[in-house]
């Protein structure tokens, strides 16, 4: 399937959203952006930059501005999209149709693909020194197979696995993170790689 039959697939699909997304699209389609379709979202570009994307939930759908920490938001819409992860994304919901106000929103993907042609941008901080938590490390030591798999994942793939066991509140919850990433250390899938 190639790019303009996913993004037809994505539009097409019967949702509660369906006029919601279509409606976005619309006014997507009105700006110089140029739209692709990646993470299984469809995403508009400028320069070969993803400047925002637009998609849908199970509670609401909106429009990801993927350096919307740079933008006025003079309506206070915006929302850190993953609070503590992520720096630049922002994220403006919608439950329904008629919250959608299509100059507001034009607007702010106006403004968005302006900051992008000042290649305003938040840089990707320098990874720091992993800690590995300590039921990983005690694997690690007993296995060199395992051991030698992590050490050729990439440190973006290596903090992964330790936040998503380092996150668990309880010990069984860890234990069975655990479970699950073993053999996709093992393969060097990494946790999230299914949505890249």
């Amino acid at each position: 399937m190639d790019k303009s039959e996913k993004l037809d697939a994505y539009y097409k699909k019967e949702d509660p959203f369906k006029d919601g997304i279509t409606l976005l699209r619309g006014i997507a389609l009105k700006t110089e952006a140029e739209e692709d379709f990646k993470w299984s979202i469809p995403v508009y570009i400028l320069n070969g930059k993803n400047v925002f994307g637009i998609c849908k939930f199970k509670s609401h759908f909106g429009i990801w501005f993927f350096n919307g920490v740079f933008l006025k938001d003079p309506k206070k819409v915006l929302e850190n999209a993953q609070e503590g992860k992520t720096k630049g994304m922002r994220h403006w919901k919608f439950q329904s149709l008629d919250e959608i106000d299509p100059k507001s929103v034009l607007a702010y993907m106006k403004e968005a693909l302006e900051n992008q042609k000042k290649w305003l941008e938040v840089k990707a901080e320098k990874t720091k020194k992993i800690a590995i938590p300590e039921l990983l490390q005690c694997e690690l030591s007993k296995d060199a197979a395992l051991k030698s798999a992590f050490e050729k994942l990439t440190p973006y793939k290596q903090k992964e696995f330790c936040e998503h066991l380092t996150d668990a509140k309880q010990e069984k919850t860890k234990l069975r993170r655990l479970a699950k990433i073993l053999p996709m250390i093992i393969t060097g899938t990494g946790l999230h790689d299914a949505y890249r």
